[in-house]
């Protein structure tokens, strides 16, 4: 068993902030497996590797003999949280929140070991409170207490609307931490006010019988991580995502074509690798052996191995790809920024056009030039799209 300077080393690696050392290291010197909470609202279907940024630091707690609880936010997903937020979010409906809720499920495991994860749903504690205990739990904050959040305050000053329900969302959420007596609670920097609630609302309830803690709960916030571009925050949304269900070749590709400096910052917070190690090797073989190392982690070492030669297949010695999906759409014939965006080539149809503009879109390895091209369907057309996408395409 690892000491507790060792553990430490291993918890604090990429992390922003740790709320606070002493009480973890006090925690740890317990001898018992902690209790370590994330909490998840299904409000998209997949995961990218933004979200595993947390879900690497979670399983390097179960490396360590610890229990993560996962709980999943089926009921708070319906109030939407204003964390990061300039408007009010869109409410989902029950159903949208189950399916996204059992796709969490499905990738999350890609990561953590599903023998040490306890999974929550929070609907079963929340849905429950009656009245009395709903006005208790509001009478732990004021309106000057929320307010002192940055996205809050900022649509208070330009008086855009914020909904009451939105201030009730991080005290449920950090309710679920009284409920599941957590011991750490692990998130993202945009999360941290929310984490925060949660460790007073545990000294709050101490006392009751949800809480038997000695201390409250120890807060760690984890980096936002940038996406491909190394600008801005990876969004699917943004186009600069990497899917932890995305195709071994597409992972790979993606990762090869990140800058050296983001490079090691993956490094830094999706792997176990000594960063000295990284720093000793050339850029190309560092970046390599990130690819290899991360499809692996989503898929196998064989997978990785494939990845890697149909990588130098496609790129060094410009061949196609050995499998290229087939996919049958009903029209005969479509707009290429139309059937771009329908296939998720491109994130979006203005995504498609700035492709379009680069010169990185082709059908039939004939690079496109406008983007009011119709494209016949009657036969089967190779779209590619920058380096790395191949699709073929027919009406059918």
């Amino acid at each position: 068993m690892k000491s507790i300077e060792e553990q430490l080393a291993i918890i604090k690696r990429g992390v922003v902030e740790l709320i606070s050392e002493d009480e973890l290291a006090a925690k740890l010197k317990e001898g018992r497996p902690l209790r370590v909470k994330w909490g998840a609202d299904p409000s998209a279907p997949d995961i990218h590797f933004g979200h595993s940024v947390i879900l690497h630091k979670l399983r390097q707690f179960q490396d360590l003999g610890h229990r993560v609880i996962f709980v999943i936010g089926d009921f708070t997903a319906r109030i939407g949280d204003p964390s990061g937020q300039s408007k009010t979010r869109k409410q989902l409906t029950p159903e949208e929140v189950e399916q996204n809720a059992q796709t969490y499920k499905e990738q999350v495991f890609k990561v953590l070991d599903k023998n040490a994860t306890e999974v929550a749903y929070n609907h079963n504690w929340l849905s429950k409170l009656n009245m009395n205990e709903i006005f208790e739990l509001l009478s732990k904050y004021t309106v000057s207490r929320m307010l002192e959040r940055d996205d809050f305050m900022n649509r208070f000053e330009k008086e855009r609307p914020i909904s009451i329900h939105e201030f009730l969302y991080p005290l449920v959420q950090g309710y679920d931490s009284v409920e599941v007596k957590a011991d750490v609670e692990v998130g993202g920097t945009d999360q941290k006010f929310n984490m925060l609630v949660g460790r007073e609302l545990q000294r709050d309830y101490k006392g009751k019988s949800q809480v038997t803690l000695v201390m409250p709960q120890v807060v760690i916030t984890m980096p936002l991580l940038e996406g491909t571009d190394g600008v801005q925050k990876m969004s699917k949304s943004l186009g600069n995502y990497i899917g932890v269900t995305e195709p071994p070749s597409e992972i790979y590709g993606k990762i090869m074509s990140i800058s050296d400096t983001l490079m090691r910052r993956y490094y830094e917070l999706l792997t176990e690798v000594p960063l000295g190690e990284v720093k000793a090797m050339h850029p190309k073989q560092a970046k390599q052996r990130l690819a290899r190392t991360l499809v692996a982690r989503f898929y196998s070492d064989q997978a990785a191995a494939a990845a890697e030669a149909e990588f130098e297949s496609v790129f060094k010695e410009g061949k196609l790809p050995q499998e290229i999906e087939l996919i049958s759409l009903p029209k005969k014939e479509m707009n290429i920024v139309d059937l771009l965006a329908e296939t998720k080539l491109a994130a979006s149809r203005t995504d498609a056009r700035r492709l379009i503009r680069q010169g990185g879109v082709s059908v039939n390895e004939q690079i496109v030039k406008d983007d009011k091209l119709s494209v016949n369907l009657s036969g089967e057309r190779l779209i590619k799209v920058g380096k790395r996408k191949f699709l073929r395409i027919r009406h059918g």
